[in-house]
């Protein structure tokens, strides 16, 4: 038999904690952990530490420790008459996910088949699988069984900060939901055309931390689209924070995308954040022009291109409280250009506008990550990608929508906090920080003075960014730095002109000093020391970067 003949044919099966019940089946007990060498198995901290490939969101289930947890090992896993199961050590609050990994032959389309089964009443139970791609969200009841199957895409990727394809041959199951057990998984070839996703961070399949909570947690609709598709399609995100028409093409997302669409496969575009911050990305310029060539490209290979309108912000206006359209713009070209042109259009600026409104703006950020109005969490990416699902069906572009249980967020959202005994956790690495500098009698950026700081105090990094300033572009690699900053108060009023931040300019060391007072209120009491910064440092008006991590290195924290 030929690779081809044996890949057309492949079939696997894994039964959890339990006797086989085929001789096809393999056991996997709780202690047997993923490795490299394809030998399948859980995720968890003690594999993913040894490993760098396995420290990779996008190749890895899209879960991985909060960072005060570093270097340590929460998760246990455990097996019983139900499963396997996985929970927080030493009796620890937050849901633990867990993940299953094994490799496949090739990239493409697999079905992939799950049983779970409910220790206790839960609500929801959650099955993730890939990059943390969402199928299926609903109630159990203690001692049900649930077993469904699901088509997925198994692709390369370009990881977020990196420039090279990373081949990606495995699939990743992971459950969340207390008293949730896995009891069995097949994976075998599928046929089946594929919906293939370009677009921004508010599309993009976003990693999360663990212990795991959805309402702080960032999520595209992207990754909760095959949540709602039947097995009609596989979903496969190419996706990424901060890109644009442009760059989704000049950093090499697009070409991979293309060079896997097939006639009748889907590709919907979503664009626009990005995009209005650039002049020569303007709504009836570059913008226009470039979603006409991603038209013509689509079409050439056989593919349906689908036009989706940029995802409403929950931003108002604090004059008179009404609602403030960023996007108004980039929402009637796409109707106007799909128009033209005959490309479907799903009109979701609309429809998410209307929800925003209709809720309010206190009500409406229950479904955006904490303290952000343009990102949503896990519920709002849920709701959005139910209703592109509708939109999609209404306009018989997909055969039916898969009905899944209602997750509604709680009545107050916050971002998680480290545990009191944990509120000043020393980093693992401390002695090697900023080991190898780079460039050590360069001048620091305003930008790199935020990323030592986010650095040395164990921040929290994000992805994201949020329009903050006019002059900081969501493709740049700092920007999630920034982004970090802003959300914690690092960043004083008084330096900043307007919605202008200077991102590439040196900084002084008076400015590099309010950086560390700031980040070090945020993160604990107290000031760092009435020695930390020499009268010359502070004068300076250059800080060169040597200098800087030697500030940095002596800060406790």
């Amino acid at each position: 038999m030929t690779t081809a003949e044996m890949t057309e044919h492949y079939k696997k099966e894994y039964r959890f904690g339990q006797r086989k019940k085929t001789e096809n089946e393999e056991l996997i007990g709780p202690g047997q952990l993923y490795q490299c060498d394809g030998t399948p198995g859980f995720l968890t901290e003690r594999n993913r530490n040894a490993s760098r490939r396995l420290q990779i969101p996008e190749l890895n289930s899209g879960f991985d420790t909060a960072y005060w947890y570093a270097g340590t090992e929460i998760t246990e896993i455990t097996g019983d008459e139900y499963g396997i199961r996985a929970a927080f050590k030493e009796n620890g609050r937050g849901q633990i996910p867990l993940s299953f990994k094994c490799d496949v032959p090739e990239e493409g389309n697999y079905l992939v088949t799950v049983q779970i089964t409910a220790e206790k009443e839960v609500d929801p139970a959650l099955i993730f699988i890939g990059r943390r791609r969402l199928y299926l969200c609903r109630k159990m009841e203690k001692g049900e069984h649930v077993c469904e199957s699901y088509v997925v895409n198994v692709c390369p990727v370009i990881a977020r900060n990196q420039s090279s394809v990373l081949e990606d041959l495995s699939i990743d199951v992971t459950v969340i939901g207390e008293g949730v057990h896995l009891n069995y998984v097949r994976v075998e070839k599928a046929h089946c055309r594929t919906i293939y996703i370009a677009g921004d961070s508010t599309v993009t399949d976003q990693n999360t931390d663990y212990p795991y909570v959805p309402g702080a947690s960032y999520s595209g609709w992207g990754q909760m689209l095959s949540a709602f598709l039947g097995n009609e399609f596989a979903v496969s995100n190419h996706s990424h924070s901060g890109l644009t028409t442009e760059s989704f093409r000049s950093e090499g997302h697009y070409r991979v995308m293309r060079k896997r669409l097939h006639a009748g496969d889907l590709c919907l575009i979503q664009f626009g954040h990005n995009d209005q911050k650039l002049d020569k990305l303007k709504a009836e310029g570059g913008y226009r022009d470039r979603l006409i060539r991603y038209f013509r490209e689509i079409r050439a290979k056989g593919a349906v291109p689908v036009l989706v309108t940029p995802l409403s912000r929950n931003s108002w206006k604090g004059i008179d409280g009404t609602y403030n359209d960023l996007l108004e713009e980039y929402d009637r070209v796409c109707i106007e250009t799909g128009w033209e042109y005959k490309v479907p259009v799903v009109r979701l600026h609309e429809l998410s506008r209307a929800f925003v409104i209709s809720r309010g703006r206190e009500d409406a950020k229950r479904f955006f990550y904490p303290s952000d109005y343009t990102h949503t969490n896990d519920y709002g990416a849920y709701y959005f990608a139910e209703t592109v699902a509708r939109e999609l069906a209404a306009q018989r572009l997909i055969s039916s929508v898969r009905e899944n249980g209602k997750w509604q967020p709680p009545k107050v959202i916050a971002k998680p906090a480290a545990p009191l005994h944990l509120a000043s956790v020393p980093n693992p690495a401390e002695e090697r920080l900023f080991e190898n500098l780079q460039r050590p009698e360069d001048d620091l950026t305003r930008t790199e003075a935020l990323e030592f700081v986010i650095q040395s105090m164990h921040f929290f990094p994000t992805n994201v960014y949020n329009d903050v300033f006019d002059d900081v572009v969501g493709h740049e690699t700092y920007a999630g730095a920034v982004e970090c900053a802003c959300q914690n108060d690092i960043i004083p009023k008084e330096i900043v002109s307007g919605h202008i931040f200077r991102p590439t300019e040196p900084v002084t060391g008076r400015e590099f000093e309010e950086f560390v007072i700031n980040g070090y209120h945020s993160r604990i009491s107290g000031s760092p020391g009435e020695n930390t910064f020499p009268e010359d440092f502070i004068q300076s008006k250059r800080v060169k970067r040597s200098t800087a991590a030697e500030i940095c290195r002596r800060l406790h924290i």
